[in-house]
């Protein structure tokens, strides 16, 4: 599934939630599905940040992925368990975006990677960042995580459905 595809697949879902219903927290350390929309729009943005420098850069990157970066991609997605970020990175998401908010950003994320598709494969494969877990990907690789990452949050979306 494209992340272009996914994202859709999360708008239309959005339509059905209430605007009670995104924002309910079924009980503490467990996000409410508007914080996992919130989520999941601000790491692909930050991920197409990440295509946008690997476009701008001049100078190769000769390093690769570290080997959960190699696992990951191998695997073409995150294993199927709960990641839980270090307590600095962890931070809840936002819990007030309105209904509208959110489907706004999902269009802008769905705009930005539209527009990045037909240009990831043309940015030469050694212009990368460095992911903090994953070692240095290249744009195409940023791209792909967009999809790997925002599909991860099917399952606990599933799963906070359960609450509603």
């Amino acid at each position: 599934m494209s992340g272009i595809k996914l994202i859709q697949d999360f708008q239309k879902d959005l339509s059905k939630y209430s605007s009670e219903q995104l924002k309910y927290i079924p009980r503490e350390g467990v996000w409410s599905l508007g914080q996992m929309y919130d989520h999941i729009i601000l790491v692909a943005h930050e991920y197409l940040d990440n295509v946008e420098v690997c476009a701008g850069l001049k100078e190769e990157q000769p390093l690769g992925k570290t080997a959960a970066g190699e696992r990951l991609f191998i695997a073409g997605g995150f294993p199927p368990v709960k990641i839980r970020l270090p307590d600095e990175m962890n931070a809840p998401p936002n819990n007030t975006d309105t209904k509208g908010e959110l489907e706004s950003r999902l269009d802008a994320l769905a705009e930005r990677l539209a527009s990045w598709e037909p240009k990831v494969n043309s940015i030469h494969p050694n212009l990368k960042v460095a992911h903090g877990g994953f070692g240095w990907l290249n744009a195409k690789e940023w791209y792909a995580l967009v999809e790997m990452h925002s599909r991860h949050h099917l399952r606990q979306q599933k799963e906070l459905e359960g609450y509603l």
